[in-house]
């Protein structure tokens, strides 16, 4: 009859590229995870995507991005994707840009501050009870290099950030050293505005080496406080670079 709806009619609209790109991403995490697709392996190819999903190149790149935001692809330019399973930096790089956000209120910075702090206090008491051999080796090497960099005051605040990573590794925990990753990149546009000075790093070597004594000499009491002094007057420095003055 004239005017009736057919079989074909009723087929629902083609799902707009968005949903589609969601879809895509569900499908290609699920074969990260699953071990399908190998952490290092390349994605396939675009075209490849396009035949196995039904999708047109604009939706396979638009979740080609949302699994690069997610960090389960490393994405570069005229490169073939590379597969990276999640682990713990993913998580925590997954929340970075509304870490950032957070931050841009000078109480965001002093609260993951004080975060640091108090977790990076329960490390050093750590240390000085079961720093191993290798621990403290490595975290005289480390403190050894910040005394070399004290005129280079980049040099200095690389080293400044290993020598607190090592406290991270001791545990033996991965949850530990990717939060330190994770503390040293939201906080590092802070860091990196503070003053500097030769003057200014031997001061924090000098915090340094002292926290390091105490580890070495099994004291967790002196290692806490000497580390809250440490991290305390960096604080005073630090909040200039957002606070009026």
């Amino acid at each position: 009859m004239h005017g009736e709806l057919t079989g074909s009619d009723l087929k629902a609209p083609p799902a707009p590229p968005s949903r589609a790109a969601d879809f895509v991403v569900s499908e290609i995490e699920a074969q990260i995870l699953s071990g399908k697709l190998r952490d290092g392996s390349h994605l396939p190819a675009e075209r490849d995507l396009m035949v196995e999903f039904g999708i047109s190149r604009t939706v396979v790149r638009e979740a080609i991005a949302a699994l690069a935001s997610r960090g389960l692809i490393e994405s570069r330019p005229r490169f073939r994707p590379v597969v990276r399973k999640p682990g713990f930096d993913t998580a925590l790089t997954a929340v970075g840009g509304m870490v950032a956000h957070l931050l841009s209120d000078p109480d965001g910075v002093k609260n993951l501050y004080d975060t640091r702090i108090f977790l990076e206090a329960a490390l050093v008491r750590n240390a000085a009870l079961h720093a191993r051999k290798e621990d403290i080796a490595a975290l005289r090497d480390a403190l050894q290099a910040n005394q070399e960099a004290l005129t280079d005051s980049e040099r200095f605040y690389a080293t400044d950030v290993a020598f607190h990573a090592v406290f991270y590794g001791i545990p033996r925990n991965p949850v530990f050293p990717s939060l330190h990753k994770a503390f040293t990149t939201w906080l590092a546009p802070h860091w990196k505005r503070m003053p500097r000075s030769p003057e200014r790093n031997r001061v924090n070597f000098l915090s340094h080496r002292e926290i390091c004594n105490a580890v070495v000499e099994r004291d967790p009491d002196g290692a806490e406080k000497a580390l809250n002094a440490h991290l305390n007057a960096a604080w005073e420095y630090v909040r200039g670079t957002f606070e009026p003055g």
